[in-house]
């Protein structure tokens, strides 16, 4: 059984193993710099559905299809599926759950739900609750647009510090065994932070004290320092977020700054996709950790990672009243080989 290290980190005995990921990605996405790693790539936004919200729920739908196929299982043998979406009521994740026969957990972490969804499968594995469990989450750019911003029909001027919602969905099977897979063996459940943002275009300013706090607790309940990791991987701070996080951190005295990236940094190129700041969105940390990263350990590039999925826990009500934007940072160190 796992034990608790330190203020807020669980060290997992069993390693509870990564032994399949599918992800799909929308057309923007598979023209920006990491499309050779996606699983797929929509021609089509709609994926054939009337509404967008319909079109992400069948992005996860078809994720969670295939990467069963992956693993060689069936629905039958999947004990819990975690997801979570960025949609009220996450209406996508509850509208992929009515067509598999798995029981559902339905999570809201808003960007930072795949390492959270990844967290509470990885905790079931470790309590001998079951032999696999999924973990899935997904983000429309379309969607979310028009909930937390502006309709798109507006048109409207986009912020510099903005960041683009990717349109993207991810889904893993965790297993108690498997052999020469990622394995997840400590996990950090962040605090809620709020330095007293309210500008729904400052995601990255907004969530990367959370990071900051999660990353730095990490390393203070392992012990390790951030050259113990091959890769630091943030989920969706952007290239503002991405440096204030930097920067912050090297005040505690730890240097990440060599081996650490941002998935929201890297799936898009900023300048010649017009996304300014870098992708967002729970499909954002979901589609990137999932392939560039996966594939990476798979390849023996990586060995050890430490993914960090950061979420802005606002909602339209609360930014049409003027509060400010709370953060939420989870991380996960994985290894990779062995049973």
């Amino acid at each position: 059984m796992g034990r608790k290290v330190g203020l807020q980190t669980v060290e997992l005995l069993t390693k509870p193993k990564l032994i399949a990921t599918y992800t799909v990605v929308g057309p923007k996405e598979g023209e920006g710099p990491l499309k050779d790693n996606f699983d797929e790539i929509l021609e089509d936004d709609l994926c054939g559905c009337k509404t967008f919200e319909s079109a992400e729920s069948k992005m996860q739908l078809h994720v969670v299809q295939e990467v069963l196929k992956k693993a060689h299982l069936k629905e039958q043998d999947i004990s819990y599926v975690f997801a979570g979406d960025l949609i009220n009521q996450l209406m996508p994740s509850c509208f992929m759950a009515r067509e598999v026969d798995i029981p559902f957990l339905g999570l809201y972490g808003a960007c930072s739900t795949f390492i959270e969804a990844l967290s509470l499968a990885s905790i079931c594995l470790e309590a001998d609750i079951g032999n696999h469990m999924m973990a899935v989450s997904s983000s429309h750019f379309s969607s979310s647009e028009r909930q937390f911003r502006v309709p798109l029909e507006m048109g409207s001027q986009r912020a510099p510090s903005s960041q683009w919602t990717v349109t993207g969905a991810a889904a893993v099977v965790l297993a108690k065994k498997g052999n020469n897979v990622p394995r997840v063996t400590h996990i950090t459940l962040g605090k809620v932070k709020d330095y007293g943002i309210t500008d729904p275009n400052e995601m990255g300013a907004a969530m990367a004290p959370a990071a900051v706090d999660t990353i730095k607790q990490h390393f203070q309940d392992t012990g390790r320092k951030p050259s113990d990791y091959d890769i630091i991987v943030s989920g969706d701070l952007g290239s503002v977020g991405k440096q204030i996080t930097t920067e912050l951190l090297k005040e505690y005295g730890y240097n990440i700054g060599s081996n650490y990236i941002d998935c929201g940094d890297e799936i898009f190129d900023c300048k010649s996709q017009s996304t300014n700041c870098g992708g967002s969105g729970a499909g954002c940390s979901a589609t990137v950790m999932s392939s560039m990263i996966y594939k990476g350990m798979i390849q023996k590039k990586y060995k050890k990672v430490l993914l960090i999925a950061t979420g802005a826990l606002l909602s339209t009500i609360s930014n049409y009243q003027g509060e400010t934007i709370p953060g939420i940072a989870h991380a996960i160190a994985l290894e990779f080989g062995g049973e």
